[in-house]
């Protein structure tokens, strides 16, 4: 591909969108078990934890719920993961733009940092309350307690509850560690195409 070609922003949506369902359906039951183990009762003295352990907890979540309860709370990111990872790259492409006085002026690797920051607070408009969907309806399930039928369901219901700011809650915490970790993201992406470039060629292209 040439430094001049330019990739269809339609091609670009779908794929972003495609690689992402794929990161979710292959992520999705860790994440499960992580908010579990996260959110778990606090041990009682004379009893044993809900669970133990990682092992503990992915075992105890098939042989009560079966596979499918490792994948409770998946609808809301596999929804929203193609227009987040949409706006993750308009971010950086933007905020490599603001810093560029020609569209060809190369940017060193704090500005490629600073770049990725500003898509990390563009994707969190979406991420912010599907994480916050996605653990409630992780953690309902291991508590016995069903108030939520699915994702609409709890968005719905956490917007009747408490507005807007029952939908986005959390979503300070959400920026803290997303921004940076965005930031060094597209920075460490860029880095390591510099290093693995042949030598005379340019790894860098247009977003």
């Amino acid at each position: 591909m040439s430094k001049t070609e330019k990739v269809s922003p339609i091609k670009n949506f779908f794929a972003g969108g495609v690689g992402g369902i794929g990161l979710v359906l292959a992520g999705h039951p860790m994440d499960t078990v992580k908010v579990r183990l996260q959110t778990q009762p606090k041990m009682i003295p004379g009893k044993s934890s809900l669970y133990t352990g990682t092992l503990d907890c992915f075992m105890k979540t098939i042989t009560k719920e079966g596979f499918p309860g490792l994948y409770k709370g998946m609808g809301a990111p596999l929804v929203a993961i193609t227009p987040m990872t949409s706006l993750l790259f308009f971010g950086f492409g933007l905020g490599k733009k603001l810093q560029q006085k020609h569209p060809d002026d190369p940017l060193n690797y704090p500005q490629l940092f600073a770049a990725g920051m500003l898509a990390g607070v563009f994707s969190t408009v979406v991420l912010a309350p599907v994480e916050r969907i996605k653990c409630l309806l992780q953690v309902q399930a291991s508590n016995n307690v069903i108030k939520y039928t699915g994702p609409v369901d709890c968005a719905i219901q956490l917007y009747r509850e408490l507005g807007i700011r029952g939908v986005y809650k959390g979503i300070i915490l959400t920026l803290m560690r997303d921004v940076p970790a965005t930031g060094a993201y597209f920075m460490s992406y860029e880095w390591m195409k510099d290093c693995l470039t042949p030598q005379g060629k340019s790894p860098r292209r247009k977003v």
